[in-house]
């Protein structure tokens, strides 16, 4: 695979966890008292932005 295709893969990557994280933060109000509902919600949501985080990482290191 060369850099160009990896590097536009990449982007739409970034592009689609941005578009889900918006979502996600939509109807994301806080982690409510004694709701595992709401807990898993954040956990989902921080995975997301751990996958953002590392997709932009490797888009500046390439």
């Amino acid at each position: 695979m060369d850099k160009n295709t990896k590097l536009l893969e990449l982007i739409k990557k970034r592009d689609d966890y941005k578009e889900k994280l918006t979502q996600m933060y939509k109807y994301f109000h806080g982690v409510k008292h004694e709701s595992a509902h709401s807990e898993l919600q954040y956990s989902e949501i921080k995975v997301y932005e751990d996958m953002l985080n590392s997709v932009v990482e490797e888009i500046n290191n390439l």
